[in-house]
């Protein structure tokens, strides 16, 4: 692949992002071909391109577009600016199979991330952007944990609270619980963990360029409760969590139903929503915008963050994939990604 740019088209005052392809069953290559034909895109950052050079030919077949990209070594980057090329040989070209769970495409998808973190860990980069991920065909490879963010923060030796963050243009929700059953939900709602929610959607926010952002703590019973006709979650827990945050000089409030709080959000007078549960803040997100909505790994080291959808294996192929939630994704790590570099240049 040549490059579309001269090799130092770019310069060292922009964040540099790797970006993973992906799933190489799924939508992933498709996806990256068509955000990089976005000139804003390609001024926005200096880019690293991170995985075997025939998946991106193949995304810009896919694409019917072309992607001309300069390769180099790991020892380059440093000296690369705009669109460069770091090639990995994680997957034979003939093992690609489209819109199928394979442990081939598994492994390539953990060996490109892990590369893209390393670079990040030895600050090559600034974030990391990847494409649409296979739970299974990751597990099936060895994924060995409960989703990508976890195994990330282990391959990252990170020891500190994270979570995954979902974001839908100027609104994101946190969550108190994750991935577990509903009937356990109630048990595992505790103050710390709500005030770790609180302090995780702050400081995102304030990474991606708000000063004081303003957050909502969802209820967890109907009608909030109704003070404790339908469960006292709200008067023993969640409120004692809220006046914490709030004596830390911390925007908060709350707490509010659930069937209403996301109308807060969508008129814009709230940035965050602190749910209880997954899909507390999931049906609201994605029944307001599916196709822009943005997963953060939140709390983790560097910035980093993935389309909020998955690898669409019904259209992979097809030149159907929807770019809207990748931009989205791009556009955010951006600026995530120019805070951290600041960051750590004024600690230099």
């Amino acid at each position: 692949m040549k490059a579309t740019q001269p090799v130092n088209s770019g310069n060292n005052n922009k964040p540099r992002i790797a970006i993973v392809p992906g799933d190489p069953s799924g939508i992933g290559p498709e996806l990256i071909a068509k955000l990089l034909q976005d000139e804003e895109v390609l001024t926005a950052a200096n880019i690293v391109l991170v995985g075997d050079e025939h998946l991106w030919r193949r995304g810009a077949k896919q694409a019917q577009t072309d992607i001309k990209i300069n390769s180099i070594t790991a020892d380059e980057l440093s000296t690369q600016f705009g669109l460069c090329h770091l090639p990995l040989n994680t997957i034979n070209e003939e093992d690609v199979k489209i819109a199928e769970v394979t442990v081939t495409s598994g492994t390539t998808s953990l060996r490109c991330l892990d590369k893209a973190l390393d670079l990040a860990q030895s600050a090559a980069v600034d974030g990391v952007l990847f494409a649409p991920f296979n739970k299974s065909a990751m597990t099936s490879a060895g994924l060995n944990a409960e989703d990508e963010h976890r195994y990330m923060a282990r391959y990252l030796g990170f020891k500190g609270y994270h979570s995954e963050i979902n974001v839908l243009d100027s609104m994101m929700t946190t969550r108190v619980t994750s991935h577990i059953g509903l009937k356990h939900v109630a048990e595992n709602i505790t103050e710390d963990g709500i005030i770790l929610a609180v302090e995780l959607a702050e400081s995102t926010l304030k990474r991606a360029g708000k000063n004081h952002p303003s957050i909502a703590v969802a209820a967890l019973n109907p009608h909030a409760g109704d003070n404790g006709k339908f469960g006292r979650e709200e008067i023993d827990i969640i409120t004692p969590a809220i006046e914490q945050c709030q004596n830390r000089q911390m925007n908060v409030t709350g707490p509010w139903p659930s069937d209403t709080v996301f109308l807060k959000a969508k008129r814009g007078e709230v940035d965050a929503v602190v749910t209880m549960y997954h899909d507390q803040g999931q049906i609201a997100i994605k029944l307001l915008g599916f196709e822009r909505g943005v997963t953060v790994a939140g709390g983790l080291p560097i910035p980093v963050a993935t389309p909020a959808h998955g690898t669409a294996f019904d259209i992979a192929g097809q030149n159907k994939a929807n770019v809207s939630a990748t931009r989205q994704a791009f556009d955010l790590l951006v600026k995530m990604a120019t805070t951290y570099r600041n960051e750590r240049l004024a600690c230099s």
